[in-house]
């Protein structure tokens, strides 16, 4: 194995992205986010409607939960998709890839509009509906985990947490988007109409969207981290080839970010799908509350949620991304069954209340995950590992709905969510206290990023700080274990 030569990093080595350049990356990465929650958004709230349709021979509350289940079983192909993308994605290019499973997640959402009903067309119906969500499962695999790489890999080390805070923004404007648009058609044609055919109409809405997104990822460039990995020497990109495709290499450099990632993925996304899924047929189904009043409460508080995530993102830049997610889930874990509580009872302003204090929660989460996980994992295989362990424990997490249903028919418990979360939450302490803090510091193992030839300068020097700290603790952990050496040795003269 030949040895490569490694240059000094100056100002010029570091990539200077600008304010405009940034937003367009955001836009157009976050534009697969919203469509992606779209769906969730509408199938969540449609769920009860899409159980009388495609599951009609079923009782009511099998068809719930065969519903949710549809809804969670596409779930299992998210790891195969991330692993195809993921490596494509490494090897061709994040944007390419991003091109093309934003385009096969929107025609699939698009293909679910078109499918007969039960009544029409028998058992088929529910197999080309799994199969619809199946194509989507393997499209949203790459989706996640490519936007967040893309956009971490644009971002100034100094804004990564507010930058990548707005791709979640993104899923949460999604999501209340698909809650209004479903809200807006129920009260204009009315619920048996809703029921009969317009609940269609938000699943078409989802092909122009896609193809708006198409357009914005084919007009950026690729991503600076990438490029500049990208144009190493050939004898040096020969060299991580035979380092890092091995899948046992990846595992054993990586492990430890490994894990930290799939403990905070089932931590946030547990949560996610508990209250932005299940909690509006919790609502209607168990609580016999009004599903529209029911509607209404999950987006005022969704639209709370706009405002509250991209703070953090900002603050978390400033103050680092563990504190948020001590927060979290320490907050998680002791307030879930006060929240319950107050979920349970019938006046609107209790029932909000407990899901706002689930919501600032998880705000606490996503307003950092995004600007967490690339960090945790080197750029050439970095989109491969996080969009696999991502969908690993997206996996475990999309069972939540369903779970949730079966926990509180079999158990008759109304306060099994709240159990449920506490045990996520326990997830989310252990991935802070394990995880590196990540705020104003380069992704592993990649050239740091700037906004300005100023903060050039000073990230520069920083990073220098940085590795000099980290090269005297390496000198210090040396000597330690130099002095232990000679201690055993004076002690045991024949060792010597």
């Amino acid at each position: 194995m030949s040895e490569t030569t490694l240059q000094p990093l100056t100002v010029k080595d570091i990539p200077i992205v600008g304010n405009k350049e940034l937003r367009k990356v955001i836009c157009a990465a976050g534009l697969g986010n919203a469509i992606e929650w779209f769906d969730f958004s509408v199938y969540g709230f449609l769920a009860v409607i899409i159980g009388h349709t495609f599951f009609a021979s079923a009782p009511q509350s099998v068809q719930l939960i065969a519903s949710l289940a549809t809804f969670s079983i596409p779930f299992l192909f998210r790891p195969m998709g991330g692993a195809i993308f993921g490596y494509l994605g490494d090897k061709y290019g994040r944007k390419n890839i991003l091109s093309f499973t934003i385009i096969l997640m929107s025609a699939s959402t698009f293909a679910i509009g078109l499918i007969p009903s039960y009544a029409t067309i028998g058992v088929f119906a529910p197999l080309l509906l799994l199969l619809a969500k199946i194509i989507q499962g393997l499209s949203v695999g790459g989706e996640y985990a490519g936007a967040v790489v893309f956009v971490s890999e644009y971002s100034p080390d100094r804004k990564r947490g507010f930058m990548a805070s707005w791709l979640d923004f993104g899923s949460i404007a999604g999501f209340l988007v698909g809650a209004l648009v479903v809200s807006t058609i129920s009260l204009v044609i009315g619920q048996d109409a809703m029921g009969d055919w317009g609940w269609r109409i938000p699943f078409f809405i989802s092909l122009p969207l896609g193809l708006i997104g198409l357009f914005l990822r084919k007009s950026l460039d690729e991503s600076p981290t990438y490029e500049a990995q990208n144009n190493n020497s050939i004898e040096a990109e020969e060299q991580e080839k035979v380092e890092t495709t091995s899948v046992g290499t990846i595992i054993k450099e990586n492990l430890n970010g490994i894990v930290i990632s799939c403990l905070l993925v089932v931590a946030v996304n547990s949560t996610y799908y508990m209250l932005l899924t299940y909690m509006p047929n919790f609502l209607s189904v168990n609580l016999g509350y009004s599903y529209d009043h029911g509607v209404l409460i999950i987006i005022v508080v969704m639209a709370f949620m706009l405002l509250v995530q991209p703070l953090v993102g900002f603050l978390s830049d400033k103050i680092g991304r563990k504190p948020f997610l001590f927060i979290g889930s320490v907050g998680q874990f002791f307030l879930a069954i006060p929240a319950f509580y107050m979920v349970m009872h019938h006046n609107v302003f209790m029932i909000a209340g407990g899901i706002a204090i689930l919501a600032v929660l998880l705000c606490c989460f996503i307003g950092v995950m995004a600007s967490i996980l690339p960090a945790l994992f080197p750029t050439d295989v970095r989109f491969r590992t996080l969009a696999i362990c991502f969908n690993i424990a997206v996996l475990i997490a999309g069972l939540t709905p369903p779970i949730a249903a079966w926990l509180v028919e079999t158990l008759q418990s109304l306060y099994m969510p709240a159990y449920y979360l506490m045990v996520v939450a326990v997830f989310g302490f252990i991935a802070a206290v394990k995880m590196p803090e990540t705020a104003n510091r380069p992704l592993k193992d990649a050239t740091p990023v700037a906004s300005s030839k100023t903060e050039a300068k000073e990230v520069l020097q920083e990073h220098f700080d940085y590795i000099e700290d980290q090269v005297n603790e390496i000198e210090n952990k040396i000597s330690d274990l130099e002095e232990q050496r000679q201690n055993l040795v004076d002690q045991h003269p024949k060792l010597n």
